[in-house]
């Protein structure tokens, strides 16, 4: 078990994303919610929040994996397009890789033996697998978080017809 005291805990420990978020909405009969950020969605445990509360949210990098092709045969709930814009070798066995999921940043905490077997390098395409994401308590204003688009519906009744 990995002592905290260890410079291998300190140097891992230290890399989390801290973001807004909207709640979506709720889905009982599961246990789940659903987070609308910059990035995309999440699907969480179910929150102590009203439907459109903004709240923050924290994803430890040790938490966020990653694929070269789209995931589908997995567990994981939250499977974002992302592209690396950074690598940052730390010290063995670590990488700290940076992705840009659109609108939001996250980190995801690798090893140096997958960025060599998958051949990660800046710039290329990826998913970004979310295994947990943390609710941090803090309060913020509506404003806070963004709002999903909404996308005008189609109305085939008035188009004319020819």
């Amino acid at each position: 078990m990995l002592d905290k005291k260890t410079p291998l805990f300190a140097q891992t420990h230290d890399y989390v994303s801290i973001f807004p978020a909207r709640v979506l909405r709720h889905e009982p009969d599961v246990g789940l919610s659903t987070l609308f950020f910059a990035g995309g969605e999440l699907r969480v445990p179910l929150v102590d929040a009203a439907v459109g509360a903004a709240i923050e949210v924290e994803i430890d990098a040790r938490d966020v994996s990653l694929a070269l092709s789209r995931p589908m045969d997995v567990s994981i709930l939250n499977r974002l397009p992302a592209e690396i814009v950074e690598l940052d070798f730390l010290p063995p066995p670590f990488t700290r890789a940076s992705l840009s999921l659109g609108g939001a940043r996250i980190d995801a905490l690798i090893t140096h033996e997958s960025v060599e077997r998958l051949a990660l390098v800046e710039g290329l395409s990826a998913w970004a697998m979310i295994k947990a994401v943390a609710i941090s308590g803090r309060t913020l204003d509506p404003d806070e978080a963004p709002f999903p688009r909404h996308w005008p519906s189609s109305d085939r009744t008035n188009r004319a017809r020819r």
